[in-house]
């Protein structure tokens, strides 16, 4: 199947989880026919078994609100439309994502004040530091790989940052996030040694029970490890090796992926849009809303997968207890009836942080306000520098259902 038969499929056959959709870029069709014609789409069979499709911006929201109807927990499946098989002895990662009330709020109130509003105007400095060496290193003229030398290096020094994991090894960091989506069911990629995938998580928990250790006994500190050591909820975390692998993972992807995949898709957005990066050189002011438009043009998590608790009517559709649910967030931030001419970007959008690419609920992404901020910020330093950030390739991206991940932007840069 490919976009220009989206047509001449009959509705019960779409599958808009197939990975190569989102590696193509040619999603748009299949979703807007399905809010067209069937906001709530059951497929009957897949790779990841059957499921519905909630497509619609209203719909998305009155599931991701409901969490007494439609659970997050890992003992259903938990938040993905995928999940590692589970092995026999090996460790199984949970976290406060894959967890319903009332054990999900404690867990994530751990963690939260990292980024509490006081703590992100003390990062701020620190942020634009980090950007300005990042873009001051830039090679002006030449083509270079804007992901690789500016969206993954802004983020593993944040990552870094977060952690007080050490600096020099801030990479290890960007590739365990990557490493967590990456199975079969995911990506597509059948050849992946889930084996050797194992070995390395492996290697991070063991990176973290040292970094745990190195930690335990001292006065507490504004970063992630410390937070959960002096925190009743999570103080004995290290003791669950479930519980500390998942609940790292979870934060390190959450740190990650939306920031990252925002920095590109914005480059990416802007020259697709010429007439919207004008405006912007024209009023940079207009920043922090253009950061809210990409992160919705974007949508750096293209789904979330919650598992019916009871029969539920949704949309006209009648849900069955224990039936997968997933949400599509892509298909929510271009929903014509929500957004005025949903694919384009429009930096001044009005309504652009109605969207809902952070989730909504109870599992609103704890760490959105630190995305946007790193994004508003790097934003700034660029229009301070570059006239333009020039696209001069071709832009590859993942084959990937979760994660709406860029591998390489090919870039040029001209000065002001």
């Amino acid at each position: 199947m490919n976009s220009t038969d989206v047509n001449s499929v009959p509705l019960a056959e779409i599958d808009v989880s197939r990975p190569e959709l989102f590696r193509d870029d040619i999603w748009h069709p299949w979703f807007a026919r399905l809010r067209k014609e069937a906001p709530v789409h059951y497929r009957a069979d897949s790779v990841n078994g059957p499921f519905w499709s909630v497509c619609t911006h209203k719909l998305i929201k009155e599931v991701d609100a409901n969490n007494a109807a439609f659970s997050s927990s890992a003992k259903f499946g938990g938040i993905a439309i995928a999940s590692p098989p589970a092995v026999e002895g090996q460790v199984q990662g949970q976290s406060f994502i894959t967890m319903d009330e009332p054990q999900h709020r404690p867990q994530r109130m751990a963690v939260a004040p990292t980024v509490a509003p006081k703590n992100l105007t003390e990062l701020e400095p620190l942020i634009r530091e980090r950007a300005i060496d990042i873009l001051e290193r830039l090679p002006v003229g030449e083509t270079f790989n804007w992901v690789q030398e500016v969206s993954i290096e802004l983020t593993a020094r944040m990552l870094a940052t977060l952690f007080d994991f050490p600096y020099e090894q801030r990479r290890k960091l960007v590739y365990w996030s990557d490493l967590t989506t990456a199975i079969p069911e995911v990506t597509g990629d059948n050849s992946i040694d889930m084996k050797k995938r194992y070995g390395e998580l492996m290697e991070a928990a063991s990176a973290f029970y040292q970094l745990w250790n190195e930690k335990a006994g001292q006065p507490p500190k504004f970063d992630l490890i410390s937070m959960l050591q002096h925190n009743e909820t999570t103080a004995r975390m290290n003791e669950n090796p479930d519980q500390f692998l998942g609940t790292i993972l979870l934060l390190i992807v959450g740190g990650n992926d939306t920031t990252r995949n925002s920095i590109s898709g914005g480059v990416i957005a802007l020259n697709k849009f010429p007439g919207q990066y004008q405006k912007l050189r024209d009023d940079p002011s207009l920043i922090p809303n253009m950061v809210a438009e990409t992160i919705r043009w974007q949508t750096p998590v293209i789904h979330m997968r919650r598992t019916a608790l009871e029969d539920y009517e949704l949309g006209g559709q009648h849900i069955k207890q224990g039936d997968k649910v997933v949400m599509w967030y892509l298909s929510g931030n271009r929903d014509e009836a929500v957004f005025e001419n949903a694919d384009q970007l429009i930096i001044d959008r009005p309504n652009a942080r109605a969207h809902v690419a952070f989730g909504f609920g109870v599992h609103r992404c704890m760490g959105n306000r630190l995305a946007e901020l790193q994004l508003r910020v790097l934003w700034e330093e660029i229009m301070k520098r570059f006239h333009r950030v020039e696209v001069v390739g071709d832009v590859e991206r993942l084959p990937n259902n979760f994660i709406r991940g860029i591998k390489d932007v090919p870039v040029r840069l001209h000065p002001i």
